[in-house]
């Protein structure tokens, strides 16, 4: 199977989408299936583009089994509102030629759309059309939402009108439209996709690799924390829509009555230097920088309590996937989240759920905890439960691959395709456990491609 995907994030950014991005591109491809990428050079969450990558033209190359192009594009320095519209602006004028001549002389079965960014959507339903793949746009970010509640913007009733009009229009565009929780595939009910139309695909985590620890780590030692503090740990990106300003007032709340008590904020991003600039004077507030894929695991188990800080505008409109690594720790989690909420819901039971906004909330819990052991116990077994039983990589990758595989196979089956040579196709659980067992919707697809007439000719790149 053929499968182009169309996303502005992807590695060696760390976190956020193209963590995601990068690892479903590089299960499908480790599982036989050919994967192709449009995305931007890295620039997540530091809003600046590494001297390497700096380019006024496009970049191909090739990683772990995926070919990546990378499209040049504008990058502020300190993102706004009207700033991030022409970032994404960019990132859609410079992929069109990428996407459009890699459709046309490629033909994939799937055109696979990110969003962020949605702007750039549509390219991905127009050369799927084109080309008679399936379109799927998959939404990681109710990001015009979150704008609008976030006042990023403006406020005008037309400006709304219009932005939300071209958001349905957009939508309305796939043959398949996913997302990551409940609560979003009922926002995304409410802007017109039909119920057979949308699917559930969450993120995940590898839960081989991120398992309980120590909590005395090499980290927790360069930061000169004692063997009996206890660390409210947030890790993750550090721009606007987090509220990790609230962190910041909790720690002085707690500052002078519970000296064990340390913070630890890990991350990068446009607001950390005005977190570092509130925190001066604070002795138990501690920053990190980003840290390398292969020291996560040692980062969560430093903590004894997990921090999903949220402002009260955008607690049900996305579902952070920072919460994934959180649960595999198997530690405590205190979430700010309105009941009901897909954070709530993930939260409840694995740790403490607080009002958001709400700093002497979040302050109060993290002292319940700090102050019971056992509590903690108790919550990081429901936690690490929890992460195996909905976060799991292999299962979550899988299922997505055999929708792509049974969509792709209705699409063509007595269409104008052209063939494609056959190619070994193992399925993500295989990849994972070695089976050597022929799944039966290989099968399918193997007598799909068998099917489509050979009127056009592959031209090679």
């Amino acid at each position: 199977m053929r499968i182009l995907m169309i996303g502005i994030n992807y590695a060696p950014d760390l976190i956020g989408v193209a963590k995601y991005n990068t690892e479903l591109c590089e299960s499908l491809a480790a599982a036989g299936h050919d994967v192709r990428v449009v995305t931007a050079p890295p620039y997540y969450p530091d809003w600046k583009i590494p001297p390497g990558y700096r380019s006024g033209w496009y970049r191909r190359q090739g990683l772990n089994g995926v070919t990546v192009i990378r499209a040049p594009i504008y990058v502020p320095g300190r993102p706004s509102g009207i700033k991030r519209l022409l970032h994404h602006a960019s990132f859609l004028l410079s992929a069109a030629i990428p996407v459009v001549s890699t459709a046309l002389s490629w033909r994939p079965d799937v055109v696979f759309a990110v969003a962020p960014s949605l702007l750039s959507a549509p390219l991905a339903a127009i050369v799927a059309r084109m080309t008679g793949a399936v379109s799927w746009l998959h939404v990681q970010d109710l990001e015009l939402d979150a704008a609008l509640e976030l006042g990023m913007l403006g406020k005008t009733g037309t400006a709304r009108k219009l932005m939300l009009g071209a958001e349905r229009l957009i939508l309305g565009m796939f043959d398949r439209v996913s997302t990551i929780s409940p609560q979003m595939m009922d926002c995304l009910q409410r802007k017109g996709i039909a119920p057979e139309r949308l699917g559930k695909f969450r993120n995940w985590i590898d839960t081989n690799v991120i398992v309980p620890g120590s909590s005395q780590t090499r980290l927790r030692a360069d930061l000169r924390l004692k063997p009996t503090d206890i660390v409210a740990l947030y890790s993750g990106a550090m721009s606007n829509k987090q509220g990790l300003e609230l962190i910041i007032e909790a720690a002085t709340a707690t500052a002078g009555s519970h000296p064990s008590l340390q913070f630890v904020l890990c991350g990068n991003g446009p607001v950390k230097p005005a977190l570092t600039r509130m925190a001066e004077g604070l002795s138990n507030v501690h920053f990190l920088d980003l840290q390398p894929s292969d020291r996560v695991s040692e980062l969560l188990n430093t903590a004894d309590i997990h921090l999903l800080p949220q402002k009260v505008q955008v607690s049900d409109l996305m579902l952070p996937s920072k919460l994934a690594g959180m649960l595999a720790s198997g530690r405590p989690v205190v979430a700010m989240a309105a009941p009901g909420t897909g954070i709530a819901s993930e939260t409840e039971g694995a740790g403490l759920v607080v009002a958001p906004g709400d700093a002497q909330a979040l302050a109060s819990a993290i002292v319940a905890l700090a102050g019971d052991e056992a509590l903690r116990a108790r919550l990081g077994a429901v936690a690490r439960a929890r992460a195996q039983q909905r976060w799991d990589r292999a299962s979550i990758v899988s299922s997505l691959e055999r929708e792509f595989l049974a969509f792709s196979r209705t699409s063509t089956v007595g269409g104008s395709r052209p063939a494609q040579p056959a190619m070994p196709v193992r399925s993500i659980e295989q990849v994972t456990t070695g089976s050597r067992r022929r799944p039966e919707f290989v099968n399918r697809i193997t007598a799909g491609r068998a099917r489509r007439t050979a009127g056009v000719s592959l031209s090679k790149e």
